[in-house]
């Protein structure tokens, strides 16, 4: 079957449908991993956006589950130049196409990827819709795309429920969630990445604005006791819970439509608990406490960013996926400072806190996909729980 991918700028491309029957309109932008594109799509920061993969060929390994990064896929749509339905890997649980088709998502193939994302880099992300429908007419389609904004879409990833994870790496009583983690009843964390210490760890309050569920699994394989709380939990009740410390996780949309989470997150800043922020909460940590964010003209999303730690001058590669960064022109040095920079473009990666124990990073030091060098970002947040200060 024919599909149809049309940009708000009035360019089409024709290629072949693939995934869910049905039509969507969404922010288009592109990532550049060659690999990890089941992380990609169970990513919740990709909520309110259609993910075109810039790698020719994708779903050649076909879908493992134990990968899945949350509980189900979030973009709207998926693009790709080439989708591999005959799948080779002894871990394979099915085809990307089944996966697609199974939690309604639909997508199209067989376009030159390469031109869509040149057009996203010259002229900047934008709105686009992908159809089945030949008898599209561009001049009613157009001002739709126009229109579309991704809306307050942290509240759609968050959990539901407050739940806790310890040493033992089950949930506590609970029980399910409907949010992004796939953790769901007594659900065990994948075995390579947990050590059982008996819940006897570090406890770590962590606000789920759309969290990987690495970043779980990296923080229990250091032995804390988590306890997930919804985006829109205040501050008073994670206080009240007496944490060791905070961490704000990755989320989608825009950090500016988040004003009700931005003044709770002001009210964690104005404690003494050690806080680590990653991605959208990096960015929230900066709007609480008086600096700007902008939207960027196509982002950072792929495996392959370089950044500068600037307080060692070492460059790691980073595994990135955001369309907005923290403005510090607009920084108040007595507030914070910059820690890390984008090496290709010079835009902010990380913020260090003045005289409190907070660090915030835009990058994915979680990685999945994407490389693990910036890991040891998370032993920084254990030693700052254990007393050692923010340098």
């Amino acid at each position: 079957m024919k599909a149809f991918l049309i940009l708000e700028d009035g360019t089409v491309f024709e290629g072949t449908h693939i995934g869910a029957s049905k039509e969507i309109i969404s922010e288009i932008v592109f990532n550049t991993s060659m690999a990890g594109y089941l992380e990609v799509l169970t990513d919740p920061s990709y909520a309110g956006q259609a993910v075109c993969m810039t790698y020719p060929l994708i779903g050649n390994y076909g879908i493992c589950e134990e990968d899945m990064e949350s509980r189900k896929p979030w973009p709207d749509g998926f693009i790709v130049r080439e989708l591999s339905r005959i799948p080779s890997n002894f871990r394979c649980d099915g085809t990307i196409q089944d996966f697609l088709v199974k939690h309604d998502v639909p997508g199209i193939a067989g376009i030159d990827t390469r031109a869509l994302t040149k057009i996203l880099r010259e002229k900047g992300t934008m709105n686009g819709c992908i159809t089945t429908n030949e008898a599209y007419v561009l001049d009613e389609i157009i001002p739709k795309l126009k229109a579309y904004t991704t809306g307050k879409v942290v509240e759609k990833v968050t959990c539901e429920n407050k739940y806790k994870v310890n040493g033992s790496a089950t949930l506590a009583e609970n029980g399910p969630i409907s949010g992004s983690s796939q953790y769901t009843g007594e659900k065990e964390l994948k075995p390579s990445l947990v050590r059982v210490l008996n819940g006897k760890g570090k406890k770590v309050a962590l606000l789920d604005l759309g969290a990987k569920d690495n970043i779980i699994a990296l923080l229990q394989k250091r032995g804390c006791e988590v306890t997930i709380y919804p985006a829109l939990t205040s501050a008073a009740e994670i206080i009240a819970d007496a944490p060791d410390g905070i961490m704000l996780t990755n989320g989608p949309g825009d950090p500016k439509e988040c004003t009700s989470i931005i003044s709770e997150i002001k009210k964690l800043y104005d404690t003494n608990i050690p806080i680590f922020a990653i991605c959208l909460g990096h960015q929230l940590m900066a709007l609480a406490t008086g600096a700007d964010t902008y939207k960027m003209k196509y982002g950072h999303r792929g495996g392959n960013h370089p950044v500068k730690d600037l307080q060692t001058n070492k460059v790691y590669i980073s595994s990135q996926n955001h369309g907005y960064v923290v403005d510090t022109t607009k920084l108040d040095a007595k507030i914070a400072a910059p820690a890390f920079v984008n090496v290709n473009d010079g835009t902010n990666e990380g913020l260090s806190y003045t005289n409190k124990n907070i660090f915030t990073v835009q990058f994915h030091p979680e990685a999945c996909p994407g490389p693990q060098d910036s890991g040891y970002l998370f032993d920084r947040f254990i030693k700052m729980m254990e007393g050692e200060k923010n340098a």
